[in-house]
């Protein structure tokens, strides 16, 4: 027993001594440039382990927020410091001088890294990163450049020496129009961790704070840790401890010192590269709970339960209405399983391949833009004008196909042995069919953006193999096979009847072009599709000088559509609500308000959304309720990409809309089902008027 204590005091003293030599060495090299400050002014820059520059998000209007990027790539084997450094270390320093009137606010950091030495631990970032902070523009400036200019100082440390580094960064602000989004920019922007909607809650324990952080059940992080803002509360190296209770994250660390009387506690939940931001206030923090990380991080995620989650929801997808415009498709396929069984299981296999094959491929590409900066969800593929512009002329094909104007073998659904062409059409079902999201859905792929990539593709697998259960099930059961008409003369005639909801497809898909590129582009869209027919005829009859030209008419059309396409406005969504476009401000002011706030998030590609508005929110009894109970509604329109409106819902731990959030006048908000009715809104509507009244 003795001999523990004395390893344990040992232990602690050899840490205590750590830390008072790096603060030491922390002063002798921070104190002759503060002394150098007050006697000469500003030093001259002094970065000679890495590089530093100001990027501004040029031009913003006036009245509004310019984003200032602070940029730093400290050298190989070097590192920063986040706001808190940890054990040791030192936060950055920033005095600005800014055009009179304009003020900065505070930095926003991404998500920092853990680095433990000699068992302290320090809050640090290797590589690039930047720092986002928001340049307030007064009302009224006139349009033109400004210069603005920052000094900063900062510490910058390898494994075993550290150098401060100093800099004057300068760049020029542009008054004006908001110009187009810097992919560069909006890159530095996406590693920011978006805050979350609802507050945490935090309480002391003779030991240890105690935090009670809002996370949706189907969001088990991996490898979870918690950045605290404050300095000297938690014991940073200490080992943090997990659980889940519900919606909640309940994170225990061991406390550093007695407990503090302090209003709220902030800081960075984070699982990996990505996190979330929160501000957590007193109060009660549950108890027990299931345990997703022990002291030695390992988690305990049921991954099992997100898969089935995955698995149900693409089984469920077959009957949500954002599946309709492919059940043509689908149906022919059903009708040719009637012949062998060899042949049904061939068409089962080969469909379900193809749904598969294409899920997998969306999950990779999201994941590997996601990766890369980019703010995108679910249905990011109905967000490009150019995916629309080819699913526009593949309709159009597709629907001539089934009205006889020709036949190719590929997409061939009605002559025997067509497993190529139930490939296809489980490519095409699964590509057009995702963009919306139903039940048990949402959670899983909201999870599937935080969890390791292989955990998230086995979720994109399960949506798939979802999806394409029933058609697998129909070419490995013969009793279902004989419950299927046999196959005939009929399928011909039904062929060409089916070409009727595939042309409505085709007619959706050119409004949606109108509405996310203007006329003009839908315009080229027709004649892309005319060419693409023209060219599909011509191959067929061997006509090599006709199918030549329909391909350079194709070549010219799509140059043309994508230019038009660049200079169109997304226009204004008709409503009989009054409501106004969301942003993270917009959202913070209706809270403020005091009055009740309903947000719906909608796209012109989301058949599921537009059901619900005709059948729930475009309702007069609806709007006379909201009108009554002081409702401030906002609506956010995901058809073109908005990084915002994508920040919002992983926050929300959905990955796709529709969504729909309800905040109560001066409470939190919460989900409500992805198939509203009129009578729900009304209730709560009338809850929240009986409520204030």
């Amino acid at each position: 027993m003795q001999a523990r204590t004395f390893a344990t005091w040992q232990a602690l003293c050899a840490r205590g001594l750590l830390a008072l030599l790096a603060a030491a060495m922390l002063l002798l090299v921070w104190t002759p440039g503060m002394a150098q400050d007050a006697a000469e002014g500003r030093p001259a820059d002094m970065v000679d382990r890495g590089t530093a520059r100001l990027v501004l998000d040029n031009p913003q209007p006036a009245g509004g927020t310019l984003d200032a990027a602070l940029v730093f790539v400290p050298d190989e084997g070097w590192h920063g410091y986040w706001s808190n450094p940890g054990d040791a270390g030192q936060g950055i320093e920033l005095v600005w001088t800014l055009p009179a009137g304009w003020s900065a606010g505070e930095p926003a950091f991404p998500v920092p890294q853990t680095y433990v030495t000699g068992g302290l631990m320090n809050h640090v970032f290797e590589g690039e990163h930047a720092l986002i902070v928001p340049l307030s523009v007064p009302p009224g400036t006139p349009p033109g450049s400004y210069p603005v200019e920052v000094f900063g100082r900062w510490l910058t440390c390898s494994a075993s020496l550290c150098v401060p580094q100093r800099a004057t960064l300068r760049a020029i602000a542009v008054v004006g129009p908001s110009g187009t989004p810097d992919a560069q920019f909006e890159r530095w922007r996406a590693a920011i961790p978006p805050m979350l909607a609802s507050e945490a809650r935090f309480a002391w324990t003779p030991t240890a704070l105690r935090l009670a952080i809002p996370l949706p059940a189907a969001m088990d992080p991996a490898a979870p840790h918690v950045f605290v803002q404050e300095g000297e509360l938690v014991d940073y190296a200490a080992p943090q401890r997990f659980s889940r209770v519900g919606d909640t994250i309940v994170a225990e660390i061991p406390r550093k010192g007695a407990p503090q009387d302090i209003g709220q506690v902030t800081g960075i939940f984070s699982f990996g590269d990505f996190g979330f931001r929160f501000t957590a206030v007193p109060g009660d923090v549950p108890t027990g709970g299931t345990p997703i990380a022990g002291p030695g991080g390992d988690l305990t995620a049921p991954l099992w339960l997100l898969i089935g989650g995955a698995l149900l929801g693409g089984l469920l997808l077959n009957v949500m209405p954002c599946v309709f415009p492919i059940l043509s498709l689908k149906a022919l396929s059903l009708a040719k399983a009637g012949g062998s069984e060899a042949e049904a299981q061939r068409e089962g296999l080969a469909y379900t391949a193809g749904v598969v094959l294409a899920c997998l491929g969306l999950g990779t590409l999201l994941l590997a833009l996601r990766a890369g900066g980019s703010e995108i969800g679910w249905a990011f593929q109905l967000q490009s004008p150019g995916i629309v512009l080819a699913l526009l002329a593949l309709a159009v094909a597709i629907t001539a196909n089934l009205a006889g104007i020709y036949e190719l073998p590929a997409l061939s659904l009605t002559r025997p042995g067509g497993g190529q062409g139930a490939f296809a059409t489980g490519l095409l079902a699964a590509f057009v069919a995702t963009p919306c999201t139903g039940p048990f859905m949402a959670a899983a792929l909201g999870a599937a953006l935080v969890l390791p990539w292989w955990q998230a593709l086995a979720l994109f697998g399960a949506l798939g193999l979802g999806l394409a259960l029933p058609f697998l099930l129909l070419g490995f059961v013969p009793a279902l096979r004989r419950m299927l008409p046999r196959p005939g003369a009929w399928m011909e005639t039904f062929r060409r009847v089916l070409a009727i909801p595939m042309g409505l497809t085709a007619l959706a898909l050119l409004w949606l072009s109108w509405r996310i590129g203007g006329p003009v582009f839908a315009g080229l869209g027709l004649v892309l599709a005319a060419a693409v027919v023209a060219a599909l005829v011509a191959w067929r009859m061997r006509k090599a000088l006709l199918a030549l030209v329909a391909i350079a008419i194709m070549a010219g059309a799509s140059v043309m559509a994508v230019q038009a396409s660049r200079t169109h406005q997304t226009g204004a969504l008709d409503s009989i609500l009054d409501s106004e476009p969301f942003s993270a401000r917009a959202l913070a002011e209706a809270r403020a308000s005091g009055q009740p706030v309903f947000v719906y998030f909608t796209a012109d590609w989301c058949v599921t959304c537009k059901v619900n508005e005709a059948a729930a929110l475009e309702r007069e009894g609806v709007r006379d309720a909201f009108e009554d109970a002081g409702v401030i509604v906002l609506r956010g329109d995901w058809t073109r990409e908005d990084p915002e409106i994508t920040r919002f819902l992983t926050a929300q731990g959905v990955a796709g809309i529709p969504l729909y959030m309800w905040y109560p006048a001066g409470g939190e908000g919460e989900q409500l089902p992805q198939l509203l009715t009129q009578g729900m809104l009304v209730d709560l509507a009338q809850d929240a008027s009986s409520t204030g009244s």
